[in-house]
């Protein structure tokens, strides 16, 4: 009897105050959503909605449905709360001024 492939997986997330990270060793053909369901962290953080969560793997964007790949770490991104050209721009002015 033949056992089904499996693979190593991290999912991710992070807030200002709190980091959580969750291995998991899944089915291969495994999707990142489905990835996201078996971590937990749909339950210890109810603010997440899968319907609207942007995943991405090492910083790069990815689609829910994407499958994964052994030694993948699934990120669950935050909308950022600054424009990072507008942040470069006035920290630029403020050396300039020095």
């Amino acid at each position: 009897m033949a056992t089904e492939a499996s693979i190593r997986v991290e999912v991710c997330y992070a807030k200002p105050e709190v980091q959580a990270m969750v291995a998991l060793t899944v089915p291969s053909g495994t999707t990142a959503l489905q990835a996201l369901e078996r971590s937990g962290l749909l339950r210890r953080f109810p603010e997440i909605d899968t319907a609207q969560a942007v995943l991405g793997i090492r910083g790069k964007r990815v689609e829910s449905g994407r499958v994964l790949e052994e030694g993948d770490r699934l990120e669950i991104l935050r909308p950022l709360t600054a424009d990072p050209k507008e942040t470069r721009r006035r920290r630029a002015e403020k050396m300039k001024k020095r």
